[in-house]
């Protein structure tokens, strides 16, 4: 059994890396798309259940709390967590955890690929119970330090700061379980100078004309022997020309 002494030290150890930046910081910015943050996603998944639409914002006595954990750990963490919170039966101290992702279908050489990209690498999110003083229960504090991945729960004075209601909101949205069948997602527009990158018109220059994302295509408007001709390309073939 962890007596009073040693469990305040434990937790002050960890409370003490706690950083004052505010929360919205962690919330509103959203990294890169890195290629290893980029997880295949088993499609045909019959989920009907969405805790992030299916359940109440708040819950009577939770808040909700960014734990940064370590990058590529995200879904590794709250998996682990909720096992342990299943386990030792603290399921009124520790209700959901989230990793907000966002689903994507790419077209390459006429075959699909689904992919979830996490919004806020580096992030999760946990909704949880604080004592009376605002202070993290004993049992939760060392379920969640032992575990693999796990940094500090953004906070000031040591104690982890609640999310504000509009971040809880943005938060939640960002978490609702992707559709079944996403368009494709194009980053170009029409009026885009581009460069084709693979095919028979290879590194021509060129002028988009028109974007078509339930096809994955991209129609440019390329100069062949002194006249413009649309060519219809796959969005993977070209890329935006150098500015």
């Amino acid at each position: 059994m962890i007596d009073d002494q040693t469990s305040d030290s434990s937790q002050a150890d960890l409370e003490a890396t706690t950083e004052s930046a505010p929360i919205e910081g962690a919330v509103a910015a959203e990294s890169p798309v890195d290629e290893a943050k980029v997880a295949d996603v088993a499609e045909g998944e019959d989920e009907a259940f969405d805790p992030a639409v299916d359940m109440p914002m708040y819950r009577s006595g939770m808040d909700w709390f960014v734990l940064r954990v370590a990058s590529n750990k995200e879904s590794y963490v709250r998996d682990t967590l909720q096992k342990k919170v299943q386990i030792e039966g603290l399921e009124e101290s520790v209700g959901r955890i989230m990793v907000p992702t966002e689903k994507t279908r790419t077209l390459k050489g006429g075959k699909t690929r689904i992919t979830e990209v996490k919004l806020y690498p580096g992030y999760i999110f946990v909704e949880m119970k604080l004592d009376p003083a605002g202070r993290i229960p004993q049992d939760v504090f060392f379920l969640i330090k032992e575990t693999t991945g796990v940094g500090d729960f953004v906070g000031t004075a040591g104690r982890p700061t609640p999310m504000s209601a509009g971040e809880v909101e943005k938060m939640l949205f960002d978490s609702r379980m992707p559709e079944e069948d996403p368009t494709v997602k194009l980053e170009f527009e029409k009026g885009d100078n581009v460069t084709i990158q693979e095919g028979p018109f290879e590194n021509y220059d060129g002028t988009v004309d028109d974007v078509m994302p339930e096809k994955g295509l991209v129609r440019v408007l390329v100069t062949i022997f002194g006249r413009q001709a649309p060519v219809e390309l796959e969005y993977w073939q070209i890329a935006k020309a150098d500015e």
